[in-house]
């Protein structure tokens, strides 16, 4: 019987459901006594529901409450409002179906509405970034690239120039940094910033990344958030699981 579930929602996108289940199946490896359940829209599941995965990962679905993956890139403010809004409850009631209570939330950082549902329910919410902390970084202290005159910019006129002013963070070329920050529509850029501005509410936060590489930057972030960071990759779809650290803890 499982005395651990870990209720684990990706953020509909390739680059974000490939390190989540991985994540999760490094979970269900480490013991029998944990379940996992990966919940994606119905559409999700038709892409991955053939994925191999330990008995105790189980897919779990929500209706599609949003714009089909297959172009939702022709709107993608219109695809992160959707996530933002219509996302919450359709998996608020998947919890309240659940045989078994979960006992963690690991949900994608840009699902700010998870902290939320966890915190009203008293279930611990661990926010998990799919990218490099660095970029978590960069997102959160998008104040001082504005007050810095980084953005809006013109990167033919300032790509050159450092950003050399993020805690943690080595200096690196303006041109370098994450496209979302240069963008036209500063909509898309607004609307992601958005999607991660309840973090700072979570209690755990887990980065796809190597701690050797980017201690400095998880290290200037542990002392602004007062609750764990776990940097747990690489969380890559062939990570070999029989070769994974089992230092690793779950649901401690």
């Amino acid at each position: 019987m499982a005395t651990c579930h870990v209720v684990a929602m990706p953020y509909p996108g390739r680059g974000h459901v490939n390190p989540m289940m991985n994540l999760c199946k490094k979970l269900g490896s480490r013991s029998s006594h944990i379940l996992v359940t990966f919940v994606v829209t119905e559409e999700w599941l038709g892409f991955i529901g053939s994925e191999t995965k330990p008995d105790n990962v189980r897919f779990s679905t929500i209706p599609n409450v949003l714009p089909s993956e297959l172009g939702r890139a022709a709107d993608m403010v219109g695809f992160l409002e959707a996530v933002r809004t219509k996302m919450e409850e359709p998996f608020e009631r998947l919890l309240d179906r659940l045989e078994t209570p979960a006992t963690v939330i690991v949900a994608d950082a840009f699902f700010n509405w998870a902290v939320d549902v966890g915190n009203r329910r008293n279930i611990p919410v661990a926010s998990f970034w799919a990218m490099p902390a660095s970029v978590f970084s960069m997102f959160y202290h998008f104040d001082l690239v504005v007050q810095n005159g980084h953005c809006p910019v013109e990167l033919s006129e300032k790509g050159e120039e450092l950003v050399d002013y993020i805690p943690g963070l080595s200096p690196i070329r303006l041109a370098d940094i994450p496209t979302i920050f240069h963008m036209k529509d500063k909509r898309l850029s607004h609307k992601a910033l958005h999607l991660i501005s309840n973090v700072p509410k979570s209690q755990y936060l887990l980065f796809s990344s190597i701690l050797e590489l980017e201690s400095p930057v998880v290290d200037a972030l542990q002392l602004i958030f007062q609750f764990p960071i776990y940097s747990l990759g690489p969380l890559i779809p062939y990570f070999n699981l029989e070769h994974s650290n089992s230092h690793t803890t779950a649901c401690h």
